[in-house]
This record gives C-alpha cells, structure tokens and sequence, in this order.
C-alpha cells in the first residue's frame, strides 16, 4: 500500500514552524533571528561580499536583505565597507561582535541538527541528506519543468 504524500504542502508547513520555533529559540539566546545568523555564516565562509552576492547564497531578495543588513549594522555585527577594486560596490564585513555572536549561534544550531535527525537511523538520514541536497540542487527544474510531468492523472488540487 503506497502513502500519498503532499510533500510540497507539508515542506512549506515545516518550513514556518521550524523558523518560527528556531527564531524564537535564537532571538532568546542571543537577540538574532535565523536569518541574520545566515548572514554571519556566509560571511563567515567568505567575507567581504556584496549584498547581491550574500542574497544568492542565501535565496533571500536583495532588497529585503538590505533591510536586514541595516539592523546588523545598527548593532555593529557587519560593516559596509567601499570595494577596493570597484568604488560602485559596497561590501559587507564581519565584525568581530557578529563573530562571536555567530560563534554562539553555531552551537544553537548544533543543537537543531541534533534533534532533527534524533529519531533517525543512520540510514535513513543518508536519503534525508540526499532528498534535501535534490531539492538545493534541482528545486528550479522541479517546479518549473521544460515539459509538464507525464503520467500524473490527480486533479491540481490533490497535488499540493
């Protein structure tokens, strides 16, 4: 007997109430939200990126970034800094502050991974691993196929 799973309902329903619960979570310990501790992250990888550079890795829009970045600013967790190669482009730093705050985070988020994959084998967090990096890697091609699906005779309705 086959399950019917709404996969795009329930990742969108996941979605908000791992954020809402996880912001929560985050703005207590250390006054960030999930998406300000994602911009210390990436630029924890690489500093010194523009806005348009941080918003694709994080799939975010760049002007509702921009916003964010203002408040990471106020607080002294990044600085805009002018482009030594080009004056047009301003870049966005790590702060020290924002580096031991993201350091704080991190061990947050150790703590969410822990308890996402707790009530899996080991196995079964390979295929999690694999349908999540899918999704990462294909999510363009899934929901906007060159050809629509063949052979899916459920109404649209059923579908999400």
């Amino acid at each position: 007997m086959s399950v019917k799973l709404r996969v795009f309902h329930q990742l969108q329903v996941a979605h908000s109430a791992l954020f809402r619960a996880a912001d929560r979570r985050t703005r207590q310990a250390v006054g960030l939200t999930t998406r300000q501790f994602a911009v210390l992250f990436v630029l924890s990888q690489s500093d010194a990126q523009p806005i348009s550079e941080i918003a694709k890795r994080l799939s975010m829009g760049k002007s509702s970034l921009t916003g964010l970045v203002d408040r990471m600013v106020e607080r002294g967790l990044v600085a805009r800094i002018a482009s030594a190669s080009d004056g047009r482009i301003t870049n966005i730093h790590l702060e020290d502050s924002g580096a031991k705050i993201l350091a704080r985070v991190k061990e947050e988020t150790k703590h969410f991974n822990r308890a996402l994959l707790a009530p899996f084998s080991d196995k079964e967090q390979l295929v999690i691993q694999r349908f999540l990096t899918h999704l990462v890697d294909h999510a363009d091609e899934i929901i906007n196929p060159v050809s629509p699906p063949v052979g899916d005779d459920d109404d649209a309705t059923d579908k999400a």
